[in-house]
């Protein structure tokens, strides 16, 4: 009896001490893998500010897919390109085998935002071009400086798994990532880490408290006339845009409240002497839930209807874009969060905190105390019956969307947010690309990736990783609702959006092309003293300091 007690506990401690060596091995890889990241940071300096110069819109990322596709391709990837019948989408892939874990990120970027990098005030490289004002040329930096580190540690370690790169084309139309999952590039997919850029080291899991979206264009069609000649003759089919805006807004203080929708007129007609035989309306219909998403856009359309009947028009109406709200996978998060904590939050320069505290003060943003010093908490799932209005329970009241959730619905997966931009400011503007070429994004893209890199770690080492997530997203996130594509199956990628518009502000940006053969960084081609502020914002900060 003795012996076979002493034989177990042979056995119990071997365990544990093997247990304990496969962790330091792991901790081992995960801190060569964040320094092979530092190694990597000039190269994801030159491809962040490669893409800022690109400052290309949605389905018209051709300079920056020639880009990528190239240097993934010399960097062994496999690359296949106009994927999911969209030019500028494409899908690298190195490695054998599973797991299959995917890095994805957008690219395109915002119209009129044009900004010069680390200048605290408006000031465009080109008038009225597109620029990132959001700063999606950042997050694909981030995953090819995080996928060459793993990929030389599973080579040297022969790990077996199966790296996959792609790129988020025309987020701000929310246009292709519904396109990708119908097109099957997600199925044999195992987790799949989105990277997006924000002011902290961050990611959340369940709910994130988003709407989705179904974007959609109405064209009306009349009759053309001499508008002061034979008005009587024509049908107007601006008349039909206008009341059908005035319908919907009318019925606005009759939807939920959580019910977000706004709409631009694409086409209102040529000239005011000639009655509009046609004009479109191009509208955004956000809510909270999938049903409730049908639900207004439904409205939307018998709305139309109603316009097309009072003008004596016809409409039809084409699908541009969808996205589900998003819900993300809680043990991939709890994994990565304690990689973020581990990397902590960047060391700001005294620089870095004036460019953002100036663009703070210039855009009046709410607090003027420059860039986060301290890490934020897990992101929790948003709660739901939070409001109640006459008795009835609402949910969280929602706000922006993103594609990315009908890839989060498809398999487990979860979106690192890493702080390459300056808190408080409005969004989907030009202040918001002041940092983006700047030590700010080149810092947080090289923070983001060390938090990236651990956590494909854990998951080709740790297997009971991604056996969670997946029963996270069998037996709760997909339990009592499963995913429906908003996009029909005879609708197709609006690749033909935004094609006016670079025509026409492509040959102004090329002249200032970043030249990484030339230039060590975007800022010194540009000639930019880092950072340029006013001297009012520079005095304004001085006092902010002494009153503290």
């Amino acid at each position: 009896m003795k012996r076979y007690l002493f034989v177990s506990v042979l056995c119990s401690s071997f365990l544990v001490s093997t247990a304990q060596i496969e962790i330091q091995k792991v901790e081992k890889l995960k801190a060569e893998a964040a320094a092979e990241v530092e190694r990597n940071a000039v190269l994801g300096q030159q491809i962040n500010d490669m893409l800022f110069s690109f400052s290309e819109l949605g389905f018209q990322e051709f300079e920056t897919f020639n880009y990528l596709t190239s240097l993934l391709e010399k960097n062994g990837f496999k690359v296949q390109k106009g994927v999911a019948g969209v030019p500028t989408a494409w899908i690298a892939t190195w490695g054998t085998g599973k797991p299959v874990i995917a890095l994805g990120s957008d690219v395109d970027c915002i119209p009129k935002a044009s900004q010069k990098p680390g200048v605290a005030y408006s000031d465009p490289i080109v008038a009225g071009a597109p620029g990132h004002g959001e700063g999606h040329n950042s997050g694909q930096a981030l995953n090819i400086i995080s996928a060459l580190a793993i990929k030389k540690i599973m080579e040297r370690e022969k790990i077996q798994g199966t790296i996959m790169l792609w790129p988020g084309v025309a987020e701000e139309l929310v246009g292709t990532k519904a396109y990708y999952v119908r097109a099957g590039y997600f199925k044999d997919v195992d987790a799949c880490i989105f990277t997006h850029v924000a002011n902290n080291l961050a990611v959340g899991y369940g709910d994130a408290g988003q709407n989705g979206l179904v974007s959609v264009r109405f064209t009306f069609e009349g009759a053309a006339a001499h508008a002061a000649g034979a008005p009587w003759r024509g049908r107007s089919a601006l008349d039909a845009v206008e009341l059908m805006n005035i319908g919907w807004n009318y019925r606005r203080e009759h939807l939920e409240l959580t019910q977000r929708s706004h709409y631009v007129i694409s086409d209102g007609g040529d000239q005011p002497n000639v009655v509009p035989s046609k004009a479109s309306v191009w509208y955004y219909f956000r809510e909270r839930t999938y049903p409730n998403i049908k639900k207004l856009f439904d409205i939307g359309v018998k709305i139309a209807e109603g316009a097309a009947t009072m003008t004596d028009t016809k409409f039809t109406y084409e699908i541009l874009g969808s996205a589900w709200p998003g819900h993300f996978n809680k043990p991939i998060a709890e994994a990565m969060y304690q990689n973020i904590k581990m990397v902590g939050l960047p060391q700001w320069s005294a620089e870095d905190q004036l460019l953002a505290k100036a663009t703070q003060l210039e855009m009046k943003a709410p607090k003027v105390e420059g860039l986060a010093v301290k890490l934020d908490t897990i992101g929790l799932p948003s709660p739901t019956g939070s409001v109640n209005v006459m008795g009835r329970q609402l949910m969280s009241m929602g706000g922006g969307s993103d594609d990315i959730a009908d890839i989060s619905w498809s398999l487990p997966t979860v979106v690192l947010r890493y702080p390459s931009n300056i808190p408080g400011l409005p969004g989907h503007h030009w202040s918001n690309a002041i940092s983006m070429a700047t030590p700010i994004a080149h810092k947080g893209i090289v923070y983001g990736a060390k938090a990236e890199v651990m956590t494909i770690l854990d998951m080709l080492l740790k297997p009971e990783i991604l056996k969670n997530a997946w029963e996270y997203y069998r037996t709760e996130q997909t339990k009592d609702l499963q995913y429906t594509p908003l996009i029909g199956e005879k609708d197709s990628p609006a690749i033909t959006l935004n094609k006016k518009i670079m025509e026409e502000y492509a040959p102004k940006l090329k002249p200032f092309y970043y030249n990484p053969l030339k230039y060590k960084t975007y800022l010194d081609q540009l000639g930019i003293v880092y950072p340029t502020v006013r001297p009012d914002q520079k005095a304004e900060i001085e006092k902010l300091t002494e009153k503290k």
